[in-house]
C-alpha cells in the first residue's frame, strides 16, 4: 500500500503538477480506502488552486469534460466510473448523449467540474 503525500495548499504549478499526477495515479482508489480519502482531499485543492489560477472554464458540458481529462491527465477509460460504461463515455464525448443527471452529480463531485459547465 502507498503512503498518503503531505497534504498542504497547492502554491506553484510545480505542485500543481505533482498534485494532478498523484490525482491520476489514484483515480482507481478502492471506495473507503485511504487512497479514496486522500483522492478527495486532493481534488478538492486542485479546484481551489485551478478556481483562483483558471476561473474561466469551459461551459459545453463536453469541452468542461476534456478540460477536466486533460488537466488531470486521463484518458476515456478513466471516465467510466462516472458513466458506467465506456461506451457511454464515448457517446457522450462525441456528442451523441446527453449527460445524466448522475453522471453530472459524479463528475461535478469527483472530477472538480463545476455543475454549470455540465449543464450547459
Amino acid at each position: 500500500m502507498s503512503h498518503a503525500v503531505k497534504v498542504h495548499p497547492i502554491r506553484t504549478e510545480v505542485e500543481f503538477d505533482a498534485v494532478r499526477e498523484r490525482i491520476a495515479s489514484l483515480m482507481n482508489a478502492r471506495p473507503g480506502s485511504q487512497e479514496e480519502d486522500e483522492l478527495d482531499v486532493l481534488l478538492t485543492l486542485a479546484q481551489a488552486y485551478e478556481h483562483e489560477h483558471y476561473p474561466v472554464g469551459p461551459t459545453d458540458p463536453i469541452e468542461a469534460v476534456k478540460f477536466a481529462m486533460d488537466r488531470l491527465n486521463l484518458s476515456q477509460k478513466d471516465l467510466v466510473p462516472y458513466f458506467g460504461a465506456k461506451s457511454r463515455v464515448s457517446e457522450f464525448l462525441n456528442g451523441k448523449r446527453p449527460l445524466t443527471v448522475e453522471a453530472i452529480r459524479k463528475l461535478h463531485v469527483g472530477l472538480g467540474i463545476p455543475s454549470e459547465c455540465l449543464l450547459g
